[in-house]
């Protein structure tokens, strides 16, 4: 980065969107062989799983149909198989993607000699801090939806009959969807401190809690930007080539190849801009990261990954 830590915090909405596109094509090698080797399949999966889940779904219905028991029950089997070997691995690339990309840009912002191979080296032991992080920020959302779930079903109960309880419902959601953006927020940039810091986990999600403040808007900005444009994808993918709703076969072709293109892409940037973002609130917060403890604490040591302590990451607060 060659922008003075100072002057991150007045990066706008669309000046972190140029800064990351900015990071990302001056540095094409080294993120073009994450692309392929991790966010690649990652992206492909992520399509493929739309697919064949639409196949087994459709093959249940027609069982379900012609009253073969059986095969329904065994159909179902293989259906949430098949849905918890995706998780499994998506989970998987998804973190390895998320620790190669934001230790990248923790060398590039520190000025370090960087390698795929170097990458690839510390990439499985960061995973590893991330995965607990992931667990911490399951088990919120998990009971988020428990709680979601029984005011939905206290409201159904009580309050769904009337004008003022279908005004209350509206109001519900709105605060509902509202806290899934929040929760996503707080989880993707606790990723970042759990590879830039010394804690993870719940530790890293009060950490995230607590920079993220007086960036909210630029971040929930950016959350909601870049899932409404995966979610459109999803949606053309599903629609054109899943479900198959264009006649032409070609055109089913080339709208596959450009939304697995897409994906990559947006996937890729996410990941940019989520670490961008990091470096963004730690500057709003006036928390002076030393680049050359950050790059000693970088290194792999004696094929130890050493993560960031926290005394190095909070220095002394520099003044405005």
């Amino acid at each position: 980065m060659d922008r003075e830590q100072e002057d991150l915090q007045f990066l706008s909405f669309f000046g972190i969107f140029k800064e990351s596109f900015r990071i990302i094509f001056s540095w094409t090698k080294i993120f073009s062989q994450i692309t392929l080797t991790l966010i690649l399949p990652l992206s492909f999966i992520y399509l493929a799983h739309m697919e064949i889940s639409q196949l087994l779904f459709f093959k249940i219905l027609h069982d379900k149909d012609a009253l073969d028991h059986t095969q329904v029950g065994s159909k179902w089997t293989a259906f949430w198989l098949f849905k918890f070997a995706y998780f499994t691995f998506f989970l998987i690339l998804t973190l390895l993607s998320t620790s190669a990309v934001v230790y990248t840009i923790a060398c590039i912002y520190t000025a370090k000699n960087i390698s795929f191979k170097k990458v690839m080296s510390v990439v499985p032991k960061v995973w590893k801090r991330l995965m607990v992080t992931f667990l911490w920020s399951f088990a919120i959302i998990f009971l988020y939806h428990v709680v979601a779930v029984i005011v939905l079903v206290f409201w159904l109960i009580f309050l769904a009959q009337n004008t003022v309880g279908a005004l209350m419902g509206v109001a519900l959601l709105a605060f509902y969807l509202c806290g899934f953006v929040y929760i996503g927020i707080v989880w993707h940039l606790a990723s970042v401190v759990s590879v830039l810091e010394d804690v993870y986990g719940i530790k890293a999600l009060k950490k995230s809690k607590n920079l993220i403040k007086g960036k909210m808007g630029i971040s929930i900005g950016m959350f909601v930007v870049l899932s409404l444009f995966l979610g459109g994808i999803e949606v053309l993918f599903e629609n054109v080539v899943v479900l198959g709703l264009s006649p032409n076969v070609g055109i089913t072709i080339l709208v596959g190849i450009v939304c697995f293109l897409l994906v990559v892409m947006v996937i890729l940037l996410g990941l940019v801009v989520e670490t961008i973002i990091y470096f963004v609130c730690k500057s709003y917060h006036h928390e002076n990261i030393d680049k050359s403890s950050l790059a000693d604490h970088l290194e792999v040591y004696l094929g130890e990954y050493v993560p960031l302590k926290a005394k190095d990451v909070q220095l002394e607060q520099f003044q405005v």
